[in-house]
């Protein structure tokens, strides 16, 4: 029996990520392209079997990483890529060897993520001009947003059948198409109201869409877009600071933990399958750390 080359088991990879592990198409795209970089270090690229590539090629890739100055966190994605990749092939038995095995893992430097303060929040989410349609779109994504700490990839793609304003629930469908419940609170329930009722409707122009949130087009919001709504709305309100629609997303869950949530429903709120991802969010400032202290601690 032939050993398939390394693009036909590229293939075969693919198909399995996509089949039975059903991960969304821009995750797949990511490991595609992770693992063509890989393969442009083999002599004779993608005609090679697996067997041929060996824990040497594996090391001396990650040292052109690190000669480009690619980060350690980049470097670290694209070798879990060749990992993951390899786990695959010695399952099915089309390799017999893994040669990832034994190679450490990059070392990233760990970041706290970057979050909103109360006041930045309260400056972000103040509602625009009620008589655009536009202006009532974009406080209702900002107030559902940070009241329920979703994707933006996410939020962009709810259908008006998602949510549930009577008991104030969001349905939404996140990565690897895994279901989730997330709740929201009454100011994010009023202004999702008011667009839909004042805004929605004149953007649509009598077409139909089943998207929550549209364009002027009456066409689905896409990342990019909301990315600059965002900008637009800091700029327009003063906040001079870095935001993107992952820094709500942060706030979401930092606010939630500071004020007592517990991480367990919190990594449900967030849809993070591993509750290790969930555990940055327990960073504290020291102030509250002393607070917390005087207050529970006999000789506080």
């Amino acid at each position: 029996m032939s050993v398939p080359a390394s693009k036909e088991c590229l293939d075969l990879f693919l198909h399995y990520l996509t089949a039975e592990r059903r991960l969304a198409q821009n995750t797949i795209c990511a490991y595609q392209a992770d693992l063509l970089s890989f393969f442009k270090l083999v002599p004779a690229a993608g005609k090679i079997v697996p067997e041929q590539i060996k824990q040497k090629h594996i090391r001396t890739y990650l040292s052109r990483l690190y000669d480009q100055n690619i980060s350690a966190k980049s470097s670290a994605r694209k070798l879990s890529a060749i990992r993951q990749f390899f786990h695959f092939l010695v399952a099915e038995n089309i390799a017999s060897i893994d040669p990832t095995s034994g190679v450490d893992l990059p070392k990233i430097k760990k970041s706290l993520p970057k979050s909103l303060n109360l006041q930045e929040v309260t400056m972000l989410l103040e509602s625009g001009d009620c008589n655009q349609p536009l202006s009532l779109r974009n406080t209702a994504m900002l107030h559902l947003l940070y009241g329920t700490g979703l994707r933006v990839s996410e939020l962009i793609r709810i259908p008006v059948a998602g949510v549930n304003l009577t008991s104030g629930y969001v349905r939404v469908l996140g990565k690897g198409s895994k279901e989730r419940l997330v709740p929201f609170g009454e100011e994010a329930k009023e202004k999702i109201e008011l667009y839909m009722t004042l805004g929605r409707p004149l953007l649509l122009k009598k077409k139909v869409s089943n998207f929550l949130f549209v364009t002027n087009r009456a066409t689905a919001m896409t990342r990019l877009r909301f990315w600059q709504i965002i900008q637009e709305v800091c700029l327009a309100r003063g906040i001079n600071k870095k935001i993107s629609p992952h820094s709500l997303r942060h706030s979401f869950a930092t606010h939630l933990v500071e004020n007592g949530a517990d991480l367990r429903t919190v990594q449900l709120m967030l849809g993070h399958s591993d509750i290790a991802t969930t555990q940055i969010y327990t960073h504290v400032d020291s102030r509250r750390l002393k607070a917390v202290h005087r207050r529970f601690h006999p000789r506080g």
